[in-house]
Parts: structure tokens; sequence; C-alpha cells
């Protein structure tokens, strides 16, 4: 039995019928799930990759595009953290079209902020003359979700952040009525807020950000300022 047969022989016999119900719901029914939570989700993974070792570490990018063909949710998160543990930090250049790839099929926000954060993120931090290429193109696309990868792929430089890159990438998008670009740009400037409050509150001000932007934005930095 190969990886994903074995992975996919798990989930089934863990399957909950009424958590699935719960769990497509939530996910405004975009998506089929088993059922399967994700601490449970992640001991199967565990158990499976275990068995089949050698071959994630030989075929893990082929691995998880196979994953990502298949309909439950499930398949998909795996997909994506077999992608973070075994290659995130030894990336090549030619992943960049693999990562395009998983941000555009099955897109959501639950799975696009993962990738954005730790292999678009990483991508660039590792490539990076990559960089002003990729998100020009992200940022001038007319997908929502390579615009919201654009605006959150810095998350876990956290104090090592471009702050001009967000800026002008949040510059580009603050007149959008997408939810998910308004929502990314403020989580995006209240994040890096948490080590440069001056400047993000300036940049608030001085930028006619989307009411939700600006809010979510300065939300830390209103909490502390009211609770000193």
């Amino acid at each position: 039995m190969d990886f994903i047969e074995a992975l996919e022989k798990e989930f089934m016999a863990q399957a909950n019928t009424e958590q699935s119900i719960a769990m497509q719901a939530y996910m405004k029914n975009n998506f089929l799930f088993f059922g399967v939570p994700m601490p449970q989700r992640r001991a199967i993974l565990k158990s499976v990759s275990a068995a089949h070792s050698d071959t994630i570490k030989a075929n893990v990018r082929t691995l998880a595009l196979g994953l990502y063909e298949k309909p439950q949710r499930e398949f998909h998160y795996c997909a994506i953290e077999l992608l973070i543990q075994n290659c995130s930090k030894t990336l090549l250049v030619a992943d960049l079209q693999w990562i395009e790839k998983l941000l555009l099929t099955h897109s959501w926000w639950d799975t696009v902020d993962t990738i954005s954060k730790y292999l678009l993120g990483r991508y660039l931090a590792q490539f990076p003359e990559q960089r002003t290429a990729v998100i020009e193109k992200f940022v001038n696309s007319s997908n929502v979700w390579l615009k919201r990868s654009a605006i959150l792929f810095q998350l876990e430089y956290k104090n090592n952040t471009h702050f001009s890159i967000l800026e002008s990438v949040s510059e580009s998008l603050k007149h959008s009525n997408e939810f998910f670009i308004q929502k990314a740009i403020g989580w995006a400037l209240r994040e890096y807020g948490k080590y440069e409050p001056i400047l993000v509150q300036q940049f608030v001000w001085n930028t006619h950000l989307k009411p939700l932007s600006q809010k979510e934005a300065l939300k830390n930095i209103v909490k502390q300022k009211n609770e000193s």
C-alpha cells in the first residue's frame, strides 16, 4: 500500500460524520471533510509518515500535489504540513511553480494563509532576488488569494519584516472591497506593529485604508494605549 492509500485508509477508518458536517459548515461548504480534527489528523499523518519516511523524503513534492488532487480537506492540510516539514527550509528556485499552484488550488483562507507564511515566505527569504517579480505578479493578479499571499508572506519574519514592501503592497491594494484583502492588510500591519507600533500607526494615519484594515491594524496599539 502506498503512502496516499495508507493515509486515506486511516482517515476513512476514523471519519466522523457529525464532525464532518460541522467542519464543512465552518468552511462555508466549500470542501468535503472526513471529520477528523487537527490533533487526530496530525497523529494519523505522523504515524503513516513514519511507515513511509523514505518515500516521503524522495518524493515529497509529488506526494503533496497528489494529496491536493483529493477532495477532502484533511488531505490538503497534510500536503502543506509535509512540505513545511520536509522541504520548506531547503527550497529550490523552481519550487515557486508548485507554491503558486497550491495557492490557486482549493483556495480558501485556511490553506492560503499557511502556504503564504511557511512556504511562500520562506521561499522569498531564501531567494530574495525573486521577491520583487513575485510580489508584483501576485499584487497585479486578478486572483484574490495571490493578492492576499503577497500581503501575508512576511508574517513569520516578525521584526525582520521589510516594512517598505508591506507599505507598498498595502498601498497598492488599499482600495479593494474584498473582505479577505482588507482583513489581510490589517492583520499584517497589526503583527508588525508588535515591533514597530509608531511606524505602523503613522502609516495607518497617513494612508486612506478601508475601515476594516485600519481597525485591524490598530487593534493592539489602541488596546495598549487604553491600558496605559
